[in-house]
C-alpha cells in the first residue's frame, strides 16, 4: 500500500520552512519510471514491485506506445510533489529540513541551504538504501586498488565479505589528497562528501549504532566501484595479443594481421554515429615495435585469491549499456527538442539508483542518485535541461608485457635495471588473503609466453586514484553550474571516467564523451600489449576538445546505445562491437524512421515507441535476415522444410522482429526467434570458418557470436556478416574487410553454405521441438525472463532490453531564446 497522510499534512509542512521557495518547473512533459523502485528494506515492502509492474506493462505494447500510456507505464518527474500526491511528512532529526515522501516513497526534500539538504541526503538513503550499503562499502575497495580476477559487483551480487587490509585503506584514502589538488570544487566537494556522512552516520547511530560510522573512504570506494562497473574500456590486450598468434600460425604475419584488423573493427566509416564531425582518437601503426605478440594458448590469468573458479565467479565484467534517443527542436512536433533514454545497470533489489527531489539552496534537482553521490545527481532534470549516460568504455586501460629477470616470476626489467614487484596485501576476502603483484604500470594479472620465454602481464588504468574526481561532474549538475550546452560539456570533461553524456534543454540537444583518454606512443598499437621496458610510456592525455562532443546533428535525432559515437574514433582493445557497420543501434534508428509523422517529424509517443519496439526486436531480425534474403534471392533452398523455415524468418522481419510472449504461455510468439537462435551459430560459423579456421570458438571468447536475451545483443558476429556479405553482393561499403569471409568470397559458394547451415539445424529444432512443423517451433520466453539480483524481490518481467536504472520520457519549453545554449 502506498502511504499517505493527506494534502493537509503536506500543505502545512511546506509552510512551515521559512523562506523555501518552490524551484521553477519549465518542462513540458517529465516523466520516469525507475524499475528497482524506492525501496530496499527486508523482509521485501508489499509495494516494492509497484515500478517494476508498471514498466513491464509498457513492454508488450511494442511501438503503439500513446500519450495516455506515457501517463500510466511512467510516473511524474516533476520538480515538488507533482502529480503523485498527496505526500507523507517524514520526520528527520534536523529542524532546517523538510521531507515529504510522495505516493511512490519518492522523497521530496526542502532546506534553505544546500548543505542541509546533503545531510538530508545521507540520512535517507541510509534508511532506504542500508542493506545495499552494508553489502557494497568494503567489497567496494577491491574496485579502488584493481584486484585482479574479481571485481566489486561480482562480490555484492554474489554476497562476499570483502574485508580491506591497512594498505587498502591508506590506498583509498589518498583521494582525499586527489581532490584538495583540484581547487576549490574539489575543496567543496570533500565538505559535501563529510555532510552527507554525518546525514548517514545519524541514521545509523540512531537505528543502528553497531554499525561501523561510515567514513570518507566508503564514499571514495563506491565511486570506483561505479567506475569499474560502467566507466572502463579496454585492458583486454593480452588475450587479443594471444588470437593474433594463433592466426600467424595459421597464415603469414601481414595476412594475419589483416585478419586481426577486420575482426576487432577498429574504426568504420559504415557504422552508426550519434553526432556529426570526426574525432581521431587512436592509431593503429604499420609497425608496432612497441607492442607484443604472445604465444597461443600460453596467457594464464593471476586472480588475487587462490581458488580459481571462485573468482571467475565473482568476476563480472564491465557494462555495454543505456540507450538514448533525443530529437532536435526542427525535428520536434512541438518545436523544442526530445529525449527518451537512461542507463542500463541491471536489475536488482535493493536498487543501485535512488531517486529523490533535491530543492535545498543552489541544489534544484529531481532524478537518480547513489550512494556515492554527496547529495547530487547522478541522472535526471534541473529546472530547466534533462541529462543522461551512456557506457562509451573508451581505451582508458592497457596491459604490459613485463619481462621477467633473475630467473624470477616477481622480477622485471625497467628502464635497463631489474626490480622487484611489490606484493600487495588487499585484505581477505572469507578469511582467504588477497594477495597481488605490482609493477610500475600497475597490478600482475597474469602471465604468458613470448617466443617461448615467460612474461608477467600488468595493467595500468588511467583513472586509478582519481575516481572520487568523477563527482565534480555531478556537482556542477546539481548545484546550477550547468546553464547550457556548452557548460554541460565542458562539466561532462572533468570526469576521468568514461561515459557518453547526454544534455536537452528547450532549444539543444547535446553529447560529450569524457575519459581520461591516453596519448599513447608511436610504434605501438593500441590493441596488442605494450613492451613494458619504460621506452613505450604514455605521452600525457588529450585535450577537452579533442573528444568527441556535439550539438544539434544534421539529421535530426542524437541516438547512442553503446555504439560508435562519431567517425574517427578508435574503439577500445575490449571493443570489438563498438564499431560494427551493423549494430543494435540501429533498432531505434529504423524504429524512429517509420514512426515519422506526415511532416517527419516524432513526438514523446512516437519516440517511446521507438524505444520500446527496440526493447524486444532482435537485431538479427532488423539487420540480418533481410541482408540474408538478398544473399539467398534467386537460389533454392535444400528441401522443403529449409525453405519454409526462411520464409518464416522473412515474415518474422516484415513483422517487426520482436520476441514477445504476449499471450504469456512462455514461449516467443513468432517461431522466427526458435529457428534464428538455433541457426545462428552455425550460421555464424558457416560465414567466418573459412578463415578463422580453428579458432572460431576462441573468437566467440574475445566478441561472442551473438549474446543472446536475456542479453543485451550487444555483441554479435551479424555485425561481420553484414560487412562482409554486403561487399560481396556489390552493395555500398565504404569500409570493407580487407579480406573475404563468408565462402572465401565466392557468392555461389557462400549461398551454400548458409542454406547447409540453415538446414543443419532443422533436426535440431525438430529434435528439441518435437515436431517437423517449423511453424510450430518457439524459443523459451520464460529463460528470457527478467529477475532482480541477488534474489531478494521475487518478481520477473517480460524481456526488455530497456534502461533500467531509470528511464525518462522529458521535454521543456519557453526558457530560453534560440541558439545554443543561450537564456533568456
Amino acid at each position: 500500500m502506498r502511504r499517505s497522510l493527506g494534502i493537509g499534512f503536506v500543505v502545512v509542512a511546506l509552510l512551515a520552512l521559512p523562506g523555501v521557495a518552490a524551484a521553477k518547473d519549465f518542462a513540458t512533459t517529465a516523466r520516469n519510471i525507475v524499475p528497482s523502485g524506492q525501496y530496499g528494506a527486508l523482509p521485501v515492502p508489499p509495494d516494492a514491485n509497484e515500478q517494476a509492474l508498471m514498466y513491464d506493462g509498457l513492454t508488450p505494447l511494442f511501438d503503439q506506445v500513446g500519450a495516455a500510456d506515457l501517463n500510466t507505464f511512467f510516473k511524474s518527474e516533476a520538480l515538488n510533489l507533482g502529480t503523485d500526491g498527496p505526500g507523507t511528512v517524514e520526520e528527520v532529526p534536523n529542524p532546517r529540513v523538510t521531507v515529504i515522501r510522495d505516493s511512490f516513497g519518492v522523497p521530496h526534500i526542502k532546506a534553505d541551504k544546500a548543505k542541509d539538504g546533503i545531510w538530508a541526503a545521507g540520512y535517507l538513503i541510509a534508511k532506504d538504501r542500508s542493506l545495499l550499503m552494508a553489502q557494497a562499502r568494503y567489497n567496494a575497495r577491491v574496485a579502488v586498488v584493481d584486484v585482479p580476477g574479481i571485481t566489486a559487483l561480482g562480490l555484492i551480487t554474489n554476497l562476499q565479505n570483502f574485508q580491506p587490509s591497512a594498505a587498502t585503506e591508506r590506498q583509498t584514502a589518498k583521494q582525499s589528497k586527489v581532490l584538495r589538488k583540484a581547487g576549490r570544487k574539489g575543496k567543496k566537494l570533500l565538505k559535501d562528501i563529510d555532510r552527507y556522512v554525518s546525514g548517514i552516520n545519524a541514521y545509523l547511530e540512531a537505528n543502528s549504532p553497531a554499525t561501523e560510522p561510515w567514513t570518507r573512504n566508503d564514499i571514495f570506494a563506491l565511486n570506483a566501484l561505479k567506475g569499474q562497473f560502467l566507466g572502463e574500456g579496454g585492458g583486454d590486450e593480452a588475450r587479443r595479443s594471444q588470437f593474433l598468434g594463433g592466426l600467424q600460425e595459421q597464415y603469414a604475419p601481414k595476412k594475419a594481421m589483416s585478419v586481426f584488423n577486420d575482426l576487432r573493427q577498429f574504426r568504420s566509416k559504415d557504422g552508426p554515429t550519434s553526432i556529426d564531425g570526426k574525432f581521431g582518437y587512436g592509431k593503429i601503426p604499420n609497425k608496432a615495435p612497441g607492442s607484443v605478440i604472445v604465444d597461443p594458448d600460453s596467457y594464464q590469468s593471476q586472480p588475487a585469491i587462490a581458488n580459481r573458479k571462485k573468482a571467475e565467479r565473482f568476476s563480472i565484467e564491465h557494462a555495454n549499456a543505456s540507450n538514448t534517443l533525443m530529437i532536435n527542436a526542427d525535428h520536434s512536433a512541438t518545436g523544442n527538442p526530445l529525449m527518451v533514454g537512461g542507463p542500463q545497470i541491471g536489475y536488482f533489489y535493493p536498487g543501485f539508483t535512488y531517486e529523490m527531489n533535491m530543492d535545498a539552496g543552489n541544489l534544484k534537482w529531481r532524478g537518480v542518485t547513489s550512494v556515492p553521490f554527496p547529495g547530487y545527481m547522478l541522472i535526471g532534470r534541473g529546472e530547466d535541461f534533462a541529462m543522461t549516460l551512456t557506457s562509451a568504455s573508451a581505451d582508458i586501460i592497457d596491459e604490459y608485457a613485463e619481462t621477467l629477470c633473475n630467473g624470477s616470476d616477481t622480477s622485471y626489467m625497467y628502464k635497463g635495471k631489474c626490480r622487484e614487484m611489490k606484493l600487495f596485501n588487499a585484505g581477505t576476502l572469507g578469511g582467504d588473503p588477497v594477495t597481488f603483484y605490482r609493477t610500475v604500470h600497475g597490478p600482475v594479472v597474469g602471465y604468458a609466453t613470448v617466443d617461448g620465454e615467460r612474461i608477467a602481464i600488468s595493467q595500468k588504468r588511467s583513472s586509478y586514484g582519481k575516481d572520487t574526481l568523477d563527482q565534480l561532474f555531478f556537482q556542477r549538475l546539481s548545484n546550477g553550474k550547468v546553464r547550457n550546452a556548452r557548460t554541460f560539456m565542458r562539466a561532462a570533461a572533468q570526469t576521468p571516467q568514461t561515459f557518453n553524456s547526454f544534455y536537452i534543454d528547450d532549444t539543444d540537444n547535446a553529447l560529450f564523451t569524457s575519459g581520461r583518454l591516453p596519448k599513447r606512443p608511436k610504434g605501438t598499437d593500441p590493441g596488442l600489449l605494450t613492451n613494458g621496458n619504460g621506452d613505450w610510456e604514455w605521452r600525457g592525455f588529450i585535450k577537452d576538445k579533442h573528444h568527441p562532443q556535439g550539438v544539434n546533428p544534421k539529421d535530426g535525432t542524437m541516438t547512442n546505445w553503446n555504439n560508435t559515437v562519431a567517425r574517427g574514433f578508435g574503439a577500445a582493445d575490449n571493443q570489438w562491437g563498438r564499431s560494427g557497420s551493423a549494430a543494435r543501434v540501429d533498432m531505434l534508428d529504423k524504429n524512429l524512421r517509420r514512426l515519422r509523422d506526415d511532416n517527419g517529424n516524432w513526438d514523446l509517443p512516437a519516440v517511446t515507441s521507438a524505444m520500446n519496439a527496440g526493447a524486444t526486436q532482435d537485431v538479427r531480425a532488423v539487420d540480418t535476415v533481410p541482408l540474408m534474403a538478398k544473399l539467398l534471392k534467386g537460389t533454392d533452398a535444400p528441401d522443403p522444410q529449409t525453405e519454409e523455415m526462411f520464409k518464416l524468418l522473412r515474415k518474422w522481419s516484415a513483422q517487426g522482429g520482436s520476441r514477445l510472449d504476449l499471450d504469456l504461455n512462455g514461449e516467443i510468439d513468432d517461431p522466427g526467434a526458435a529457428i534464428m537462435d538455433t541457426a545462428w551459430p552455425l550460421i555464424a560459423d558457416a560465414a567466418m570458418g573459412p578463415v578463422v579456421g580453428d579458432q572460431l570458438n576462441e573468437l566467440n571468447s574475445l566478441f561472442s557470436r551473438f549474446d543472446l536475451p536475456p542479453g543485451g545483443q550487444y555483441s554479435g558476429w551479424y555485425q561481420y556478416f553484414d560487412r562482409d556479405v554486403r561487399e560481396l553482393l556489390g552493395l555500398k561499403v565504404r569500409s570493407p574487410f580487407e579480406n573475404a569471409y563468408c565462402g572465401l568470397g565466392k557468392l555461389k559458394r557462400c549461398q551454400v553454405e548458409i542454406w547447409t547451415a540453415l538446414a543443419t539445424a532443422a533436426p535440431l529444432l525438430e529434435a528439441d521441438q518435437g515436431s517437423p512443423d517449423p511453424k510450430t517451433w518457439h524459443s523459451d520466453a520464460v529463460r528470457e525472463r527478467i529477475s532482480f539480483a541477488p534474489g531478494l524481490l521475487t518478481t520477473t518481467m517480460r524481456y526488455a532490453n530497456r534502461p533500467s536504472g531509470i528511464q525518462q520520457v522529458i521535454s521543456f519549453d519557453g526558457h530560453r531564446k534560440k541558439g545554443p545554449g543561450k537564456r533568456k
